[in-house]
């Protein structure tokens, strides 16, 4: 066995070293009564340590006790001169059994603190409580009992009495953490923004530090698409994902944090109209993203620092930039844990992407479907403080599914609520034109024209003519009798 330096481990340079020393005299073992003149010629030579390298020197007794120890081994001489491990090995002895359990309740409800911080607390503990009857142990007993027992220092993952926060912990309490990578091209993405370090101009006269919008395929590690934003919204994401998805195909799966913008309904409706499963990581757990997370070392590392001696750097020269490296470097270099390109990986392993519709339907699809109740009065309906014309076909709908991308309200359609499919485009209202305009005809639910005047009944309705017909086949007499009420009647009464 070899410890992480390439060199073998303390205790084995021990046994061979020792070996070294004792071998000449078990391969020819001495004639009586020479064996303490070979043993004092042992002790007087220099040796090189085996651990620090310097010239030191070993007693006769020493050298003889080795002697006697690979002599007395049949099987394996040099096993039998390793160091002895120690009887309390992995006992910590300096803490004792309530004094463990004290530390590990501490650091269950503080992973996140220092180890120094652990001892100093824990010494305060120990003092309070005089039935636990123990030293106070140290910084390095404290240190050795913490890391064999895996109560490592965790970062803080936002707020301490955060819902999202305590999950996490509570999942990565109770289950392992692997690192993992699709079998499949195109089996699933990875979405992220990410804060450059390279301020840009803009035309106003203002710097600023623009964000990327990066997009990464698991298998392949292949860059779908980058761009630089001035801001990190749903309307940026859509905007990139979009050209991401006509670069290479419709991916199955896509995997974000639980930023607004991942989870605007824009975004989370768009994916799911396209067949695409959005899994989202937990709340301040970047690890679980840990491929796009590498990604950005390489654009903080090696693409931003060629751009650092451009004066008036803007966001154009930017992006122009970001995209020739990553087209020409970094999709065609050799991924070192790859041993492969990633745009050859991409090309050449099995590839489970769907074709991408046009772009027109790309933009139908990232739109968010709100519910509005039409306005009886005048026919429209309200989407942002603006009110939307509904065509009078459909006047007789008292709910209305819009659809609509709320950062572009030039385009909002009316859809069916059942299928989706989309019915008509609306338009917003303009008043001035519809004050000069001349009013139109109603259009009918059947889609048959009708008279702008209902026309009169021309005749008893159908059902008390059956009723009639059904009381005079009943035989019974009138149920009333008739009053005439001309004057002759009245004087004969």
């Amino acid at each position: 066995m070899s410890d992480p330096s390439g060199l073998p481990r303390s205790h084995e340079r021990w046994a061979r070293f020792r070996f070294s020393v004792i071998g000449p005299l078990l391969a020819a073992p001495p004639e009586r009564g020479e064996l303490q003149e070979q043993l004092k010629s042992l002790a007087a030579k220099r040796w090189h340590h085996p651990i620090t390298g310097e010239r030191v020197q070993f007693g006769l007794s020493t050298i003889e006790r080795w002697f006697y120890t690979a002599r007395n081994e049949k099987k394996d001489p040099v096993q039998a001169l390793r160091r002895k491990i120690r009887s309390d090995q992995g006992g910590h002895p300096a803490l004792s059994p309530k004094v463990r359990e004290l530390l590990s309740a501490q650091y269950h409800q503080h992973p996140n603190w220092s180890y120094q911080l652990h001892v100093d607390n824990l010494a305060v503990l120990i003092e309070k409580d005089p039935t636990l009857g123990a030293a106070v142990p140290s910084y390095a007993a404290v240190l050795r009992f913490m890391k064999v027992h895996g109560l490592i220092k965790r970062p803080r993952r936002g707020p301490v009495n955060s819902p999202g926060a305590q999950a996490t912990e509570h999942r990565i309490e109770a289950r392992e953490i692997r690192s993992y990578e699709s079998a499949y091209v195109n089996a699933l993405w990875h979405l992220d923004f990410h804060h450059g370090s390279l301020r840009v101009l803009l035309d106003k006269g203002h710097w600023v530090y623009p964000l990327m919008l990066g997009i990464v395929d698991d298998h392949s590690r292949l860059c779908c698409h980058a761009q630089w934003y001035l801001a990190e919204g749903a309307e940026e994401l859509c905007h990139g994902l979009s050209q991401a998805l006509q670069k290479r195909a419709l991916p199955r799966a896509l995997m974000s944090d639980n930023g607004s913008a991942m989870l605007a309904a824009e975004t989370t409706e768009g994916l799911a109209r396209l067949g695409i499963l959005h899994e989202k990581t937990l709340p301040y757990a970047p690890f679980q993203n840990g491929k796009q997370e590498c990604y950005w070392n390489g654009i903080e590392g090696r693409l931003l620092p060629m751009l650092e001696g451009v004066a008036d750097l803007t966001l154009s020269q930017l992006n122009q930039a970001t995209l020739a490296w990553i087209e020409m470097e970094y999709n065609r270099s050799v991924h070192t844990e790859l041993g492969e390109a990633p745009l050859q990986r991409y090309l050449h392993h099995r590839d489970v992407g769907r074709p991408c519709p046009s772009s027109a339907e790309l933009k139908m699809a990232f739109t968010a479907e709100t519910v509005r109740t039409q306005r009886r009065s005048d026919g429209t309906i309200s989407l942002k403080g603006i009110r939307f014309e509904i065509p009078s076909r459909y006047h007789h709908f008292q709910r209305l599914s819009v659809r609509a991308a709320f950062w572009d309200l030039s385009q909002v359609h009316l859809a069916d609520p059942k299928t989706g499919a989309i019915l008509c485009r609306l338009f917003p209202l303009d008043k001035r034109k519809n004050a000069q305009g001349e009013r139109a005809a109603k259009g009918s639910a059947l889609d048959r024209p009708t008279a702008s005047v209902s026309p009169a009944p021309s005749s008893m309705a159908p059902l008390l003519q059956k009723l009639i017909q059904q009381y005079a086949l009943t035989g019974l007499p009138p149920a009333y009798l008739p009053k005439h009420q001309s004057d002759t009647d009245l004087d004969h009464s």
